[in-house]
């Protein structure tokens, strides 16, 4: 079994780094964001870069992510997993957190050192106006180096939260190599939309704001083999 996040990600991007590895859209807005395993690989680098050589975390400090599914939100918790953080599923204090720009108000719940916010804009457009006490991720993350090396013990929650994705896998019938077609709503847990088609080697096509009557003409489009709606 599995039990490096960091190796398993390493490993569904190794075959074929250039190859859409999660394709995002938010029918909202319209929005269509298209990255390659390589392209998410530097923003998980530049994610981890900046918990580490910026704010000094080690493996095992706690993380608070109060984020929907999105592709940023990948980043943000794979350069957490990188860095060996533990994510934590509860309110309480944390180390950083991270939070959505509609989600700034549940603060203090969530007592942190540090804090960024994120727009999770079309085009990675950093935020209007940056909340009182955080800082802009978007801005922050892009000045971070483009390559880290992740621990090779991985964090401490790594294996438990690997295995669930997988048996979270095997429940959805998630195939080896598969393109999944991912309803955000339905499926908002991060070892549904993320680590679980990790596990299998599955690329990704997520969906917010999804209008359903659109879902058929999408697979085609995308030329997905499986739907998780």
């Amino acid at each position: 079994m599995a039990d490096n996040i960091a190796r398993v990600f390493a490993a569904a991007i190794a075959a074929d780094p250039a190859r859409p590895l999660l394709t995002w859209y938010d029918d909202a807005t319209g929005e269509r964001t298209e990255l390659s395993g390589a392209t998410l690989a530097n923003w998980v680098a530049k994610t981890a870069n900046l918990l580490v050589d910026e704010l000094a975390r080690s493996p095992g400090d706690p993380a608070g992510v109060l984020l929907p599914p999105h592709w940023q939100t990948a980043a943000v918790l794979l350069g957490c997993w990188s860095a060996g953080l533990t994510v934590r599923d509860e309110p309480g204090a944390v180390d950083v957190l991270f939070a959505a720009a509609d989600r700034v108000a549940e603060v203090d719940a969530w007592p942190a050192g540090d804090r960024y916010a994120l727009a999770l804009a079309p085009f990675a457009a950093p935020l209007r106006e940056v909340p009182a006490g955080f800082a802009d991720y978007v801005v922050e993350v892009r000045t971070q180096g483009d390559h880290f090396t992740p621990s090779t013990q991985g964090g401490p929650a790594d294996a438990d939260l690997l295995a669930e994705a997988d048996a979270r896998a095997t429940a959805l019938g998630i195939s080896p190599g598969a393109r999944l077609l991912v309803d955000a709503a339905v499926h908002p847990d991060p070892r549904d939309w993320l680590l679980a088609p990790l596990l299998r080697r599955a690329t990704i096509v997520l969906t917010g704001n999804a209008d359903r009557s659109r879902l058929a003409t999408r697979a085609d489009t995308e030329r997905t083999t499986q739907t998780l709606t």
